[in-house]
């Protein structure tokens, strides 16, 4: 009988496969990537047509050498890594490694871990597209020049182990950003008005939200505003002028891709992306399912394609007929084309068995993967369902020439909201009743209903925003995501402190570095474009050693002018007036991973070291003392009073000096503005320092 090894990355995805191929067959795990370029140098050779210079990873000797042995028994081949281009790079590794023959090794993929998949695999076994594994080849090798070049320039300019990367330095520049037109950002009062009606027969008032005027929407933007509305509504006749009714649809939602399952995970179920791919991860590889043994439970996690195989579609829809009512299923095809780059050799995200729903396999997940699973499972039947129907209707209140309007939204047939109610969906309120209204029905006014409201800063970035601005810009790919944003937060160039992520001050300190030596870099554009050549190295139309020849020369420049730069401007020691109380010298201010400390400079005879706390030269407004620079325990910057516990006087914007001349309250500078910080007052004025 023949002998078959098939190879593949996880020993768990090992176990579930082995157990849908028969005793002929050896399935073993490479755990991961065998080579990899070194970590001591660059492992480019520039002056040779940039050569990648491989090396076996460190530890993976004794695996290499069992695989080999098994090698020299099999008559055939199989590598089954991940159906993505880095898996296809670590086939081509371990082809290269264990100098396989290519006559007796294919490769195959599979979507989903069953056992049509995996035999279906077999009959459709395939030659390694090398078109993949140069794209990630390119990657890898950008990626490298970027990190290795840059890196140690940090390291010089703000004394610390930091590092740049091609995504990672891009996606710190978008939270930057959204930080300073936070900070910039200055508040708009505007006012709502509500009038309260009764309406005969109806227990409930009415009310109805300010519109504009007959012709146009207004906005009211003052008291004055607001005062003279008042007056010229005084004694008004309101009547009914148009009353509209219909029915609008809500679409049912898409099967997940990585993107939209990190951010749904991230809303719903709290999950960081990191936590969401590691758990997903174990549902793809395999769990051990009381009843059905090892078994994968969803379909290939990094995706960006929403096309779902016609087997698992007809499942679905089965499912849906014979669980809900024949009414449910949606008997359009969902699976539209998204104009945009895709790797559609994949599905979307999917339970691999519809008929394994959540409550039969409950017991044999962990609660952090069932509540996963549950999320996926109910999604994708949503996906097959009949868009949720609403009854509606719009009401105009015309009174002097202004007008109010009304709706109200109900529910009357529930379709995918029977399975999935997302977020959103859950804010949705259906208003008071207004399916007795005509224009004949006469209105009693009761009262009007004021307030005042301020404009609110863009929010801060949290994890499910961020991946959905690189995914909508076209930054990095599915598998970038969740590293991206472990290796920022790792860094402390970032924070996360209730779902927020926020920029610390070593952040701001090497996006400003970035900006200033690597514009290019770090410019979203040219990310873009970047990403674009390499997909077209991945369709086989871009040479993938012209993109890395391309690419280096300007890199190689703006590191040298850099060099030059940073030379100039290196950080030296400041001396305070604070004195040491071990040795009596003056400390002096030093740069750590959460940023600057007092330092002892006898170091390392004397190691004393304290707390930096920075006045900016305001006297705090509850108390007379000095306020200083603090920060959060997670490293988030803010202002407080040096006296606190005493005085707990605290502002995440910097305080001025000056107090606001209208109320006498705290004002505290936004941009080139300064803003009163007592919202009823809302008093603006230009920076004195800016002018």
């Amino acid at each position: 009988m023949p002998k078959y090894l098939v190879i593949v990355e996880s020993p768990a995805k090992a176990k579930t496969i082995k157990k849908f191929l028969g005793n002929n067959y050896e399935v073993l795990a490479s755990n991961g990537h065998v080579r990899d370029l070194p970590k001591s140098q660059m492992g480019i050779d520039v002056e040779n047509g940039f050569e990648p210079k491989y090396i076996t990873i460190r530890g993976k000797g004794d695996l290499l050498a069992k695989l080999r042995k098994e090698v020299k028994k099999a008559d055939k081949v199989y590598l089954a890594t991940d159906p993505d281009r880095e898996g296809e790079a670590i086939s081509w590794h371990l082809s290269q490694t264990l100098k396989l023959d290519d006559k007796s090794t294919s490769r195959i993929t599979f979507n989903e871990i069953t056992k049509n998949a995996i035999k279906n695999s077999i009959k459709e076994a395939r030659e390694i597209d090398m078109n993949l594994v140069d794209s990630q080849q390119a990657r890898r090798m950008l990626d490298r020049m970027v990190g290795y070049k840059i890196s140690p320039l940090l390291w010089a300019k703000v004394k610390r182990g930091l590092s740049a990367g091609r995504v990672q330095s891009v996606a710190l520049r978008i939270i930057c950003d959204r930080e300073e037109e936070i900070n910039d950002f200055v508040p708009k009062e505007y006012w709502n008005l509500d009038a309260s009606f009764k309406v005969k027969g109806e227990k409930k008032p009415l009310i109805a939200k300010f519109y504009g005027d007959t012709k146009k929407k207004l906005t009211i933007e003052s008291k004055e505003e607001m005062d003279k509305i008042l007056e010229d509504l005084k004694d008004a006749q309101f009547k009914i002028t148009e009353v509209k009714r219909g029915e609008r649809q809500k679409k049912a939602p898409l099967p997940f891709t990585t993107s939209t399952l990190q951010q749904e995970a991230a809303k719903l179920l709290n999950f960081s992306t990191q936590k969401t791919m590691r758990i997903a991860q174990q549902l793809y590889e395999g769990v051990d399912v009381k009843g059905h043994g090892t078994i994968g439970l969803i379909s290939y996690l990094r995706t960006d394609s929403i096309r779902v195989s016609e087997e698992a579609d007809t499942a679905a829809r089965e499912f849906i007929k014979t669980q809900y009512k024949p009414e449910y299923v949606n008997s359009q095809d969902v699976n539209k084309a998204t104009g945009k780059k895709i790797q559609d050799a994949h599905e979307a995200i999917r339970p691999t068995y519809v008929e394994l729903t959540p409550v039969i396999i409950k017991e044999s997940l962990s609660r952090e993967q069932f509540r996963l699973y549950q999320l996926i499972w109910k999604r994708f039947i949503a996906s097959r369902m009949q868009p949720a129907k609403y009854e509606t209707a719009t009401a105009k209140i015309d009174a002097n020439g202004y007008r109010f309007t009304v709706s109200s939204s109900k529910l009357i047939f529930d379709g995918f909201m029977a399975v999935y109610v997302s977020e959103d969906e859950e804010e949705e309120k259906t208003t008071s009743n207004m399916m007795s209204l005509s224009e004949e029905t006469q209105l009693t006014f009761e009262e009007f209903n004021s307030s005042q409201h301020f404009t609110q800063a863009p929010p801060h970035y949290t994890e499910a925003a961020l991946v959905k601005t690189l995914e909508e810009l076209g930054i990095g790919r599915p598998s970038t995501y969740a590293p991206t944003i472990t290796t920022i937060i790792a860094r402390r160039y970032v924070i996360k402190e209730n779902k927020n992520l926020y920029v610390t001050e070593l952040g701001e300190a090497v996006n400003k570095i970035m900006k200033q030596a690597f514009p290019t870099i770090v410019d979203v554009n040219f990310t873009v474009n970047l990403e674009a050549l390499l997909d077209g190295v991945e369709d086989g139309v871009v040479n993938w050693k012209t993109v890395v020849s391309n690419f280096y020369p300007d890199l190689e420049s703006a590191v040298q002018n850099a060099q030059k730069e940073l030379e100039q401007i290196t950080i030296e020691d400041e001396t305070t007036d604070v004195i040491c109380s071990e040795c009596g010298r003056n400390m002096v201010i030093k740069y750590g991973p959460h940023g600057k400390f007092l330092a002892c400079p006898g170091f390392p005879d004397c190691r004393n070291t304290k707390p930096y706390f920075e006045k900016i030269g305001v006297a705090c407004p509850l108390c007379g003392s000095d306020i200083i620079i603090k920060k959060t325990k997670k490293g988030r910057r803010f202002y407080g009073c040096e006296n606190n516990p005493e005085c707990d006087f605290m502002s995440w914007q910097k305080p001025s000096s000056k107090l606001c001349p209208n109320c006498n309250g705290i004002m505290v500078e936004k941009g080139q503005k300064l803003v009163c910080v007592n919202e009823s007052c809302g008093h603006v004025e230009n920076d004195a320092k800016e002018e």
